[in-house]
């Protein structure tokens, strides 16, 4: 019997010939990460462990993305903390406020590589199965460990796969894909289980798109989230990066534990509506509520296509009296890159307001924050309550063409009739 992607990183990790699900096993991590709400407490916990020295400086990343810049003295005074910690230990790797966001300045500076194992104390880091890697997040107790040994253990995590077929119609992409997923399949259907997107439809797919596969892998369960590791890959790590790699690819015989059969050309435009990433409905069956905010970013949609499909539906249009349209590129790379193509002024001109890179957004810390009963739709992963801010609002989630749709009317729109 074959083995999947998942079964042949965490072997190789674990230096052992074959893994099967199960098998619990202690495994090298080739890259650890820790942003700026994680390595407090990873420091915290080392001071505990008595620990002076990290394992090795050169394979720890940290980046200053959540809360960026700081808007309280309390997390200033964090992150002046965390500099100092990466100074002593002679940490590579640190990027400071306004690089971007963790998952896409790993992959931009040549921290991703297919067929590694990379850990990081942020649930999206299952974003970099889309480059080949087995990525996941953890604890600070269990970064701590990383930090002090290299090593961490996992359970090998059963797989299963989405063979997906088909077209991709007018105005629909893989964030309707992944939402249609959670809609139908549940958010519990790969609870610790690692994930293979497969099939025409998904290898068609762009490096953005099926990062957003692979991201929100997450909000399944899962484990991890793989896409397709082709040339597509290949040709955007070796332009980050020269340290050596080798990808792994699944068995024709591998074996999985359930295989989930969609065509493409079945989907509609996506909605998810409060409190749950399940809660997932066509487009049409929620057009017309009334929105006081809009927003395009995150690590699942602040992407350079993602900004780019806004920019389209946005050109020669304004964003509605009485609703705030807030754009938040991934990384200072995808700002630049939407600047020179004209896509900032598009923004700008619709009466947008463009960010610094930042998960602040998203997270309820730092521009964007939602008052008492506001309603936004968010171009992004998660839709809990309270998430972006006061208890009593609500968030929807879309693709980032229905949120620019939806911001030129003021209310949850269908991106075919704009």
């Amino acid at each position: 019997m074959g083995s999947t992607i998942a079964e042949k990183i965490l072997a190789d990790a674990a230096g052992v010939e074959t893994a099967e699900p199960g098998d619990h096993l202690v495994c090298d991590v080739d890259m650890a990460m820790s942003h700026d709400l994680g390595t407090e407490g990873v420091i915290g916990h080392l001071e505990e462990m008595g620990v002076e020295e990290v394992w090795d400086p050169s394979r720890i990343v940290c980046p200053m993305d959540h809360v960026a810049p700081s808007h309280t003295i309390e997390d200033a005074n964090q992150k002046s903390r965390i500099r100092e910690f990466v100074e002593e230990q002679g940490i590579e790797n640190f990027y400071e406020v306004g690089t971007g966001i963790c998952h896409e300045v790993l992959v931009e500076n040549g921290h991703v590589r297919p067929g590694e194992l990379l850990v990081g104390t942020d649930s999206h880091t299952t974003s970099h199965g889309a480059f080949g890697a087995a990525g996941t997040g953890i604890g600070h107790t269990d970064m701590a460990y990383v930090y002090a040994t290299g090593q961490t253990w996992f359970r090998v995590p059963e797989t299963i796969r989405f063979d997906v077929d088909g077209e991709f119609g007018d105005a629909v992409d893989a964030k309707d894909l992944i939402l249609h997923i959670a809609g139908t399949y549940g958010t519990d259907v790969a609870r610790y289980k690692a994930i293979e997107y497969t099939g025409p439809a998904i290898e068609r797919l762009s490096l953005d798109d099926r990062f957003v596969l692979s991201n929100m892998s997450i909000e399944l369960g899962a484990k991890f989230g793989f896409t397709p590791i082709d040339e597509k890959v290949t040709e955007y790590v070796d332009s980050r990066t020269d340290e050596p790699y080798t990808p792994r690819h699944a068995d024709p015989d591998a074996e999985y534990l359930e295989t989930y059969r969609l065509d493409a050309s079945d989907l509609q435009p996506k909605v998810a509506t409060p409190h749950k990433v399940a809660n997932v409905v066509d487009v049409d069956d929620v057009e017309g509520t009334e929105l006081d905010q809009v927003f395009v970013g995150s690590c699942t949609n602040g992407k350079y296509e993602d900004l780019l499909a806004a920019a389209e539906v946005l050109e020669g249009n304004e964003v509605a009296d009485g609703t705030r349209f807030i754009i938040t590129p991934a990384s200072r790379e995808i700002y630049s890159r939407a600047d020179e193509a004209g896509l900032v002024r598009v923004f700008n001109e619709a009466g947008a307001v463009v960010t610094n890179s930042t998960c602040g957004a998203c997270i309820g810390m730092g521009m964007g924050v939602l008052g008492d009963d506001e309603v936004c739709l968010a171009a992004q992963n998660r839709n809990f309550q309270g998430r972006m801010g006061s208890d009593s609002s609500d968030i929807y989630l879309s693709s980032p063409r229905t949120a620019a749709a939806s911001a030129i009317t003021g209310r949850i729109t269908d991106p075919r009739e704009v």
